[in-house]
């Protein structure tokens, strides 16, 4: 397998972007990321788009708009995960030889849904007895709090921590910090989550250059090194459910840990799947940076605070920045590739040379997430 670089990133930033499509949201970070990396449409060997409500055959109403026209390209649909699998595709072409260059792209336009949550899989168990994903996660919320001594007012730290990120962030939906007040006080969702406890509904997209190493060294941009790319699923089965424990996670992020050759101590910053308050618990101790019932200790602590121990979505998260759901997987690449780059100015990370992204999602009966993928990127 060869050593497989990012060479470019771009983003449509996030929010509210009525009359512009899936598709227009994508040509535009595609756009901006050829633009970025000065190269032509003709070097693309390849091309891979993650969207969920996008449509059919996503990939090519953007990528022929920008001229990339009879090469191979693919629309992936993995949940929330979408943008993340397309990227684990690109590695793979770049890895095995099959390809030199590709592009992975993220985009969604969810305005056109109104508000409230998310339309699932139908023909679920589940999901046709009116399980949304905010429920879902009050559920976990409540057995999490109950059995670790957690808070609702830890819940809360969390959306302050990562509004407070996301202020300094030009690319998110939401560019205020939140008070606790603000917080405790936004309207119910379910309990225990409030309004300010969960992601927004966003539209936006991203884009990166994957490359091989001879080609990341011809074009001359900043590069980071994919150390690893894993997407697992989640194992079906109709017994006892720990809702505390999100083993997608961890089974994904062990899988990585050991193809990178590196341990979460290691991990300088870290963009995961916060679409709600308590997923950034859950998910923290999945991935090993905090111990199983201790990360809201952390984050009191200042532990995952830019500068803390390890820093914990610094680009504001999915509370923050977003959540347009085939992009976000893209979208934490992009944020920390500029980390490693030295290039996220208020957002900066002191001194990052290691970073992790993760995205898990899929609400389906008998598995905890439908899918789930994690990036190791180093800065050499």
């Amino acid at each position: 397998m060869r050593e497989v670089h990012i060479a470019g990133a771009a983003v449509h930033p996030f929010g509210k972007s009525r009359g512009k499509t899936a598709a227009d949201l994508g040509y535009d970070a595609v756009t901006r990321l050829l633009t970025t990396t000065s190269i032509g449409p003709d070097l693309i060997d390849v091309g891979y788009c993650g969207s969920s409500y996008g449509g059919s055959l996503l990939a090519q109403r953007v990528l022929q708009r920008v001229g990339v026209s009879g090469q191979p390209v693919y629309t992936v649909e993995n949940a929330c995960a979408s943008g993340a699998s397309a990227l684990h595709l690109a590695w793979q072409a770049v890895a095995s030889g099959a390809a030199d260059c590709a592009v992975a792209f993220g985009t969604e336009n969810l305005s056109g849904f109104g508000g409230g949550a998310l339309p699932l899989t139908t023909n679920d168990i589940e999901i046709e007895l009116g399980l949304v994903m905010p429920a879902a996660y009050a559920m976990r919320a409540q057995r999490h709090l109950h059995d670790f001594g957690a808070t609702e007012a830890d819940l809360t730290m969390v959306s302050i921590k990562n509004r407070r990120n996301g202020a300094a962030n030009p690319r998110a939906h939401f560019q205020a910090e939140v008070s606790a007040d603000q917080v405790e006080n936004s309207r119910p969702v379910a309990d225990p989550l409030r309004l300010l406890h969960c992601c927004p509904n966003s539209d936006g997209a991203a884009a990166v250059l994957v490359c091989s190493s001879d080609l990341a060294r011809e074009i001359g941009t900043p590069t980071v090194r994919i150390r690893a790319s894993v997407v697992r699923s989640g194992r079906f089965h109709t017994s006892y459910r720990d809702m505390t424990w999100p083993d997608i996670t961890a089974r994904t992020a062990e899988a990585a840990y050991e193809m990178a050759g590196v341990r979460p101590s290691d991990l300088d910053l870290v963009e995961l799947h916060d679409a709600f308050s308590i997923a950034e618990l859950l998910h923290a101790e999945a991935l090993g940076i905090a111990a199983r019932g201790k990360a809201h200790r952390a984050i009191a602590d200042g532990e995952f605070d830019r500068d803390g121990r390890v820093a914990v979505s610094p680009s504001g998260g999915l509370l923050s920045r977003g959540h347009p759901v085939g992009a976000t997987g893209v979208v934490q690449v992009c944020e920390t590739y500029w980390q490693l780059t030295g290039q996220a100015g208020r957002l900066q990370v002191p001194a990052a040379s290691v970073g992790l992204t993760h995205v898990t999602g899929g609400g389906i009966y008998g598995v905890d997430n439908g899918a789930c993928a994690v990036h190791i990127l180093t800065s050499d």
